[in-house]
């Protein structure tokens, strides 16, 4: 296993891949992540901010493995949102971040979760969520997870260093969609996933300024 100060992309890649074979638990991947944790440097090539939106950038993707950094600005943050109860971890490479978490306790279509293959199909109209803690992730801070008992969060940089924040997130299996809650609106809605940039490679260009509701979700 490489030192964390000297671990390359490639080597937390490589040791990722070696849990495929056998069963992909929360608290073994959660130990690896720990001590493999990537630098700010070493997740330069696919570090990209924009002012206008937090950035989604894919690192790795196959079946049972996504990785991607994500890039935040002074006051970006995400929806409240689900994780289809697949795994996360997330780790901090430069930066902090507060992590809102919730817990899902009534709506108005809980028929739209008895769906195969994804926690909800949304379009609830009364939402009730319990706003739990807020754990504060700093570059020291412990590993943060998600899964099927912990699924709902919100992610916020509230750090005003001009510098920004870089957060680097694992899942398993790969998240393509999730439903993000509009409290103020009581709506809640599934939404596609996309890449700000895929292995280092911009996919997307904003011009224009983003309206909140059109902001992508993480």
């Amino acid at each position: 296993m490489a030192h964390p100060l000297r671990t390359s992309v490639d080597d937390f890649i490589a040791g990722l891949k070696s849990f495929e074979p056998g069963i992909i638990s929360k608290e073994a991947v959660r130990k690896y992540v720990d001590s493999m944790r990537l630098s700010a440097e070493a997740l330069r090539p696919y570090i990209f901010f924009n002012d206008e939106i937090y950035t989604r950038n894919l690192i790795f993707k196959d079946k049972l493995f996504e990785v991607m950094a994500i890039c935040w600005r002074p006051g970006q943050k995400t929806a409240i949102h689900t994780h289809n109860g697949q795994l996360g971890w997330m780790s901090i490479a430069q930066g902090e971040v507060a992590v809102h978490n919730y817990k899902y306790v009534a709506c108005n279509c809980p028929e739209n979760q008895n769906v195969v293959g994804m926690d909800c199909l949304g379009g609830a109209s009364h939402i009730e969520l319990d706003r739990l803690a807020t754990d504060e992730c700093a570059e020291s801070s412990p590993i943060y997870c998600v899964d099927k008992m912990q699924s709902i969060h919100q992610i916020e940089n509230e750090d005003t260093a001009k510098s920004g924040c870089v957060s680097l997130h694992i899942y398993s299996l790969p998240i393509e969609s999730c439903i993000a809650f509009d409290l103020k609106n009581q709506r809640c809605f599934r939404r596609t996933f996309n890449y700000y940039s895929q292995y280092g490679k911009v996919e997307v260009e904003i011009d224009q300024p983003v309206l909140a509701h059109q902001r992508p979700v993480f």
